[in-house]
């Protein structure tokens, strides 16, 4: 028998046991949603065979339409959880709720969340297990195989799309990744675009599988973007990695516009060209040529540098000297945008995200769950960036 105690004698840990857990509160919660979410789809129903009828049960009226015959039972996944229906038929078996299409077993929010949870890096088979405390029963990993397939249709409108030519710099780089095949396990190339406005909003415009970095991969690549609007007719500066292939394919396809080669990449160059002993002092001296006020001033810089270490290290400073024309180009835009469009970093960080989604996975099963995966990675990072520019880029110079 449980003690009853007058409110005047009640201590706070006498309070505290009344208060129900977490688990407690939700799952009690969760059961009067469903049932109102099931009283609302009935009767909602029920509303709409009575319109197409015109008439209600056992009603004799010259408007009749139709007779109703029944009812059919369909189980629905909710983002509440299963909700059983009772849809209401007729005899021609012309009523179909608008709210559910034909053979409709999933809420559009349930094949969103399924989406969005594999997307942040859940395997399949994993996917069902995650949400199965919040719907009570977990959905199969050929289901969740299904949903996330639907994303082919998406996949196909994007590389379809036309593109805006208002872009101001324009970053070109691929990543590699592992995928499966008839004779094994091969690397896939996935060559990208990034773009930035001159408002300083940032997008990555589109990607494409290749089997290489070859000239005429990376040509294929930026006709289709100049095909589909991307004629490069705002264009300040493309900024590279400093592919041999991509630079041919540029000279093709963007031969006019200025382009930029990354220091970042440069210099890990620069050091595998130097004594170990000496890569500390001769890289920082070499940052100086970067971070001078003006191309004439770089050259000075350059000129200094290499008068000091073409003795000590020659295929170092001829690493530079070769390109140095693509590596100061990015000194003739304005101050704010020089350390945002002197590298790679921008689109960088951008892979970095796909290698988080892909650390999972040892490799892709096909090239179309690649297409998922980076379209879904990208998606997601275009919508973040929408609503937030580069700062540098809103100032004016």
């Amino acid at each position: 028998m449980v003690e009853s105690k007058d409110l005047t004698e009640l201590t706070l840990k006498d309070l505290w046991r009344e208060v129900k857990s977490e688990d407690d509160f939700f799952g009690e919660l969760k059961e009067p949603i469903l049932t109102s979410l099931k009283v609302l789809t009935q009767t909602a129903m029920d509303e709409e065979l009575l319109e197409q009828l015109q008439a209600s049960r056992y009603q004799r009226t010259e408007l009749r339409k139709g007779n109703r015959n029944g009812y059919r039972h369909r189980t629905l996944l909710t983002q509440y959880g299963w909700l059983q229906l009772k849809i209401p038929r007729d005899r021609e078996g012309k009523y179909q709720p608008e709210f559910i299409r034909r053979y409709q077993q999933r809420a559009i929010e349930v094949d969103k969340l399924v989406r969005d949870v594999f997307l942040s890096g859940v395997s399949t088979r994993q996917v069902g297990k995650v949400l199965a405390p919040l719907w009570g029963k977990e959905i199969s990993p050929q289901t969740v195989s299904r949903i996330v397939s639907s994303l082919d249709s998406a996949v196909k409108l994007y590389h379809a799309r036309f593109i805006l030519d208002d872009y101001q710099y324009l970053f070109l780089d691929g990543i590699t990744l592992k995928v499966k095949g008839a004779n094994g396990v091969k690397k896939r190339f996935v060559l990208c675009a990034y773009g930035i406005t001159p408002k300083g909003q940032r997008e990555l415009i589109s990607f494409r599988q290749a089997q290489s970095e070859s000239e005429a991969q990376w040509e294929a690549f930026l006709r289709d973007l100049y095909g589909r609007g991307l004629e490069g007719k705002n264009l300040s500066l493309i900024i590279t990695d400093g592919c041999t292939g991509l630079h041919r394919a540029l000279d093709t396809v963007y031969p006019y516009v200025p382009r930029q080669r990354c220091w970042a990449h440069k210099l890990r160059n620069v050091a595998d060209r130097l004594p170990r002993k000496c890569q500390k002092d001769c890289l920082k001296e070499a940052k100086g040529i970067y971070e001078a006020k003006n191309k004439r001033e770089a050259g000075r810089i350059f000129r200094d540098w290499s008068y000091h270490w073409k003795g000590i290290a020659p295929n170092a400073v001829e690493c530079i000297e070769k390109d140095l024309d693509e590596l100061l180009n990015f000194l003739d835009c304005p101050k704010d945008h020089r350390k945002k469009v002197r590298t790679t970093n921008v689109i960088e960080r951008a892979f970095r995200e796909v290698r988080r989604r892909t650390r999972p996975m040892s490799c892709f099963q096909n090239s179309a769950s690649v297409e998922r995966i980076i379209f879904g990675v990208m998606s997601k990072l275009n919508k973040n960036w929408k609503e937030k520019p580069l700062l540098e880029f809103t100032h004016k110079s």
